[in-house]
Order: structure tokens, then sequence, then C-alpha cells
């Protein structure tokens, strides 16, 4: 067999040799590492050499120009340039190829045995590193690719007017549904990390069912990794958002016979859409890659990943710190979204210091565990808004005065509202510029909704007074608000 592939190689160079003019041909498919003999080897690196430096391709110049470690002989150029060259060369190439890939996976399986027995890498970390050296050696990919200046301008301009024929030159990427958040963003890009980060009760969680709820309307498939939130309930979130069905309602499946009428309609709609959710209470950044890349593999329709929530994963490398975790995470989701080419949404908890400033709009500085996730994201969003605090506040006045002994005197300062205000605020953004964006948030319906151009500041409120507050604190506790998990007052409104 060897010796089938090294007369095929010589066959190859002996073409290169009579038509110089189809190296360049050649040489996209076969490098130097492909040929089995290594002169063979040597021979075709000093080919791409001088064909870089507009040299003639042939045995005199090949010998002149070779460097004292390539031993290369006159005679074993005289006897390949005595073989006939072959008019048909592309299965010769495809041999060359396949018999090379064949050669990576031998190596990569004595690598594979090695490994196996080392106990400092988790079983995890093997998987991870032995399926990206198969998915490159399937798609015949190196570690870097290297671009000159000619091409890289030729592709911009391409990209270019891919963009301008496609006639919305608003959006280069997946459309969030906020039209604002779209200006600023261009959409969600492939290869791009998002981090979307907030603190608890600020529907981190509803807003990205939001996105994917959007995404899945515009036929773009979306796998979801809830760490979180059991599927069932996203489940039941997405179909009260979509079907305007309050979610308690769904809950205790307090429903009217209209509602049980436009769910099965949205169910109907929902089955049928390109989503996927992985149920995993605990994932490792090397399992997260194993999965992506099977289901990218099985469905090459999915467009853009969602882990729920990049703190609950772990980095597989034992006891490292969780900084550490971290950084290893956000490296490791940033260098997926670009073998994979497609966007990954990742949401992240904040730092409790936030709460500590008047001001409690998040800040760059408030992410949680690691400043690689600043560093590695290319747009980071934070949502704010403005009611949960002060819902928080009343609570806690309310408490003093009742601990006082005082609680008749309480009168709520929140206005509660239907529609609340909210804010994403674009921290970071790689390729544009960074500001706030006015949406709002539906808390019947559990959705973030972009703001009316008529909006008017003075929304549908519903207040209560003191005497109706008190009375309804006396009443038993009805189930909390599902987006304010950590304000245990009393929903009375």
């Amino acid at each position: 067999m060897q010796e089938t592939i090294i007369m095929i190689e010589k066959i190859v160079l002996s073409s290169i040799f009579f038509s110089p003019e189809k190296f360049e041909e050649i040489a996209a498919e076969l490098s130097p590492k492909d040929f089995l003999h290594p002169v063979h080897r040597d021979i075709f690196a000093m080919c791409e050499i001088l064909n870089k430096e507009n040299l003639p391709i042939d045995s005199e110049f090949i010998l002149a120009k070779k460097p004292a470690n390539k031993k290369i002989t006159q005679e074993e150029l005289l006897e390949i340039q005595a073989i006939n060259p072959i008019a048909n060369i592309e299965a010769y190439i495809d041999e060359i190829k396949e018999a090379s890939i064949k050669r990576e996976m031998h190596s990569l399986a004595n690598l594979l045995r090695e490994k196996s027995l080392d106990n400092n890498q988790s079983v995890e970390e093997i998987v991870d590193e032995v399926s990206r050296k198969l998915s490159d050696m399937s798609l015949g990919k190196s570690n870097d690719d290297v671009y000159d200046a000619g091409q890289v301008a030729r592709d911009v301009m391409d990209h270019i007017i891919e963009l301008k024929n496609r006639g919305n030159l608003e959006l280069t990427g997946l459309d969030t549904g906020f039209k604002k958040l779209n200006r600023f963003t261009t959409g969600f890009n492939e290869g791009d990390l998002i981090i979307i980060g907030a603190r608890p009760s600020m529907g981190k969680t509803t807003f990205v069912l939001n996105l994917a709820q959007h995404f899945l309307d515009n036929n773009k498939g979306v796998v979801i990794f809830s760490l979180e939130m059991p599927y069932l309930q996203l489940g039941m979130r997405m179909l009260s958002a979509k079907a305007s069905i309050p979610l308690q309602n769904l809950r205790i499946a307090n429903l009217t016979e209209n509602e049980i009428s436009e769910l099965s309609s949205v169910v109907d709609k929902l089955a049928s859409q390109p989503l996927q959710i992985v149920d995993a209470s605990s994932l490792s950044i090397a399992q997260l890659k194993g999965r992506l890349r099977r289901l990218k593999k099985q469905n090459p329709d999915i467009s853009v990943a969602i882990i729920d929530y990049l703190q609950l994963m772990n980095g597989g490398k034992g006891e490292i710190g969780k900084q550490a975790e971290v950084s290893e995470i956000s490296r490791g989701l940033k260098m997926l979204a670009r073998e994979l080419s497609m966007p990954i949404i990742a949401l992240s908890q904040l730092n409790r210091l936030v709460e500590s400033r008047d001001d409690k709009r998040p800040i760059l500085s408030d992410l949680r565990d690691s400043g690689a996730i600043e560093q590695d994201a290319d747009v980071i969003l934070f949502l704010y808004r403005d009611d949960v605090y002060a819902r928080r506040a009343d609570k806690e006045r309310y408490a003093r005065l009742k601990k006082e002994g005082k609680e008749k005197d309480f009168k709520p300062e929140h206005t509660e509202r239907e529609i609340e205000p909210a804010e994403i605020i674009i921290a970071k953004n790689r390729n544009g510029e960074i500001g706030n964006v006015e949406i709002q948030f539906n808390k019947k319906f559990t959705r973030f909704e972009d703001k009316p151009e008529e909006y008017s500041h003075e929304m549908t409120q519903t207040r209560i007074d003191g005497a109706d507050f008190l009375q309804n604190m006396e009443r038993s506790t009805p189930p909390q608000s599902p987006t304010d998990s950590n304000f245990d007052m009393p929903n009375v409104f």
C-alpha cells in the first residue's frame, strides 16, 4: 500500500514539473504534510517557495534554492521527471489526501490511547480535543488560515456587495426583534459572543426567550442550553408570551375556551419550529462544545446557541478557582462561536456591588467572576428595570415599619403598572457604538417589547392606598411573579 501511495506522489510531482502552471491548483488541495515520503514532502515545499518567489518550478532551481537540511538529490528529481505526467490529476490528489487523513487518524488513535491513561485530563477534555482534531481532518482545516492583503481586500468587497444585494443594509446578522437594538448592533452576527447580564429579577431568561422566539419566527434554528430552569418551564414561558396568556394562568391551567384555542394554535406553531432545548443542570465547556458540534452537524440550519447561564457551567479542570474557570469558559465560547460561524448568546450574573450604588444601572465592572468576559465578548448587554428596585424599596420600608408596629402608616411609593419601562444598556459593542435602548416589559405576559413610537410616559397605572395594601397583607400570599422571584412582598396588583 505504501509503495502505491509513493508512486502516486511521484506522478503528482511529475505533473507539476511538466505543467508548473497547475501548481497553484494542486497546492489548494495538498500541503507538504500530505506526502508520505519525506523527500516528496521536501520537494513539494520547495515548489511552494519557488512559486511564491515567481521562479521556475524545475529541478535546477529546487537544487539551487534548497536549504542544507533538505535532502533532495538530483537522482531523485530525475527519477520523478522520467515518469509520464497524467492529464486528469484530480483522482491522484484525492488518493494522497485520503492516505494523509488516514495517517492522521492513526496518530490520533495513538494520542487517544495515551491520553486515556493520563489522570490529569478529564474525559470531557479528551473528547473535546479528539473531536476538534477529527473535525479539522474532515474539513481539511489547519489551526490557522493565512490571508494576504489582496485576498482580504477582495473578500471584504465581495462581502459588502453581498450585503448590498440583500437590500437591508441595517442588518448583517440575526434580527433581534428590537429595532433600536438592531441599529446599534446590525443584528447578532456570525462568530460573535454576546453576553447578556442583569441582577436577579430583571428578566434575563425572559428576555433571551423573547429573542429566541423572534429568531424562530424568522426560520432560524435555535439551541438553548438551560442549566437553571427545566425545559417545561422554558416552554411555558415561551407559550405565555407568544399566546398572550398570563403565565400564572398557564401554571394552574386556569384557561378560558378562547385561551385554550389560542394556546393550541401556538403549540402547533412552536412544534414545527427549529428549536432544541438541552436540559442540563451541570455542563462543562468541553461537554457543551461536543454537544453543540454534534447538533450543528445533525442540523446545519442551527443559527444561534443560547446558554442560561454562564456561571453555572464548569471548566472541567478541577480546582482552578472560579475566576479562572469563568475565563476558560468565556474564551471557549468565543472560540466555538468562530469555529461554528454562529452567534452564541450567554447569560451572566452580575455582582452585588450594583446594589450599593445610587444609580443601579450595571456597568462592565459588575460582571461577576471574571474580567475575561469583557475581553472575550463582542457585545455585552445589560438589562435594567427601575420598577424592580422601586418595589424592593417599598418592601423594605414596610418591613421596617412592621418591626416598629407602625405598618398602618405604610403608604407605597411605587406605582404599579402592567407595562413597565425597561432598558437595554449596550456596554460593549466591538463593531459599533454603545448606548441605551428604551424598551418595555409586559408583566402580564412576561415579555419584553419594543417601545411604541407614540409611547407616553403616562403608562397605564393602578395605584393602591395604604389601607388596601394592609388589607392584602393579611391575605395568604399568592404565587410570586416569575420575573420577581426575589421579591416576596405579596403581589397585590
